[in-house]
């Protein structure tokens, strides 16, 4: 696989996506302290697993993502936005040893939970971001560059007067559909029901031929089996449903084949 299986965002180009992609902000930010354990992952382990997105007026100069330099090696490239305590991402990530997996979370506590176990798992196909993702979708990412997107149990903002905070809007499925490459996939999972609706009301409008539901029909260019977290297990307890979509952005025909059979 060349480099142009995974391009790097020209850094050249235009950065302003603020009037096509809005920004909200669509996470809470959480304190929490680091154990000592952690602490030691984080000052000796980040610096080679992570980056913090820059802030404030050195954000134009924020450098694209360039995933064959960061992880030594072209492969299929996933992004999962709000990993979490990271338990999902490295089981996935173990299960998938040829993918490459950049995490995007905004709370230190489950970055430095995710580094010791890429660390303690040996576990050379994870990175991470810390920042907001639309902001990573949006500057640091090349079109058609990515297999995958997981959004797994996104903050659902309950309240009305807060779903414009939800992550998952008309802007940002299209912006993610722009970055995947034809075939790719968005893999989304959530257990608040007004989210799912929401969802699959976001999907049927804008891509009423793309929706699919797990499980799928089809071969998939990613892993769609998810260990259960903690939070999922309590969803379950409670009786809360988990629905779970997938988004196939459609295969660009070759030039002598306007027919070519689309992966779903």
């Amino acid at each position: 696989m060349n480099n142009d299986e995974n391009p790097v965002a020209d850094p050249s180009a235009p950065r302003d996506n603020s009037r096509l992609y809005p920004r909200v902000t669509s996470f809470r930010f959480r304190r929490g302290s680091l154990t000592k354990g952690q602490q030691h992952n984080w000052e000796t382990l980040w610096p080679t697993l992570g980056r913090d997105l820059r802030t404030g007026p050195d954000a134009a100069d924020e450098p694209p993502l360039n995933a064959a330099e960061w992880f030594g090696r072209d492969a299929p490239l996933v992004i999962e936005v709000g990993s979490g305590t990271g338990i999902s991402t490295a089981a996935m990530a173990e299960a998938e040893a040829d993918v490459d997996v950049v995490a995007v979370e905004v709370y230190q506590p489950g970055l430095a939970q995710l580094v010791g176990l890429v660390d303690r798992g040996g576990l050379e196909n994870v990175r991470m971001i810390r920042g907001d993702a639309t902001v990573v979708f949006s500057e640091l990412v090349a079109p058609n560059s990515l297999s995958g997107v997981r959004v797994f149990f996104p903050d659902p903002w309950p309240k009305t007067r807060h779903h414009k905070r939800r992550f998952l809007q008309s802007g940002t499925i299209e912006l993610i559909a722009d970055r995947l490459k034809p075939g790719g996939v968005l893999h989304i999972a959530t257990d608040h029901a007004d989210y799912a609706l929401w969802i699959a009301e976001l999907l049927a409008t804008q891509h009423p031929d793309r929706p699919h539901v797990v499980p799928l029909t089809f071969d998939s260019p990613i892993l769609l089996e998810r260990p259960t977290t903690k939070f999922e297990g309590r969803a379950q307890v409670e009786g809360r449903d988990v629905n779970e979509f997938v988004y196939v952005k459609p295969l660009a025909p070759t030039a002598g084949d306007p027919d070519q059979e689309d992966p779903s």
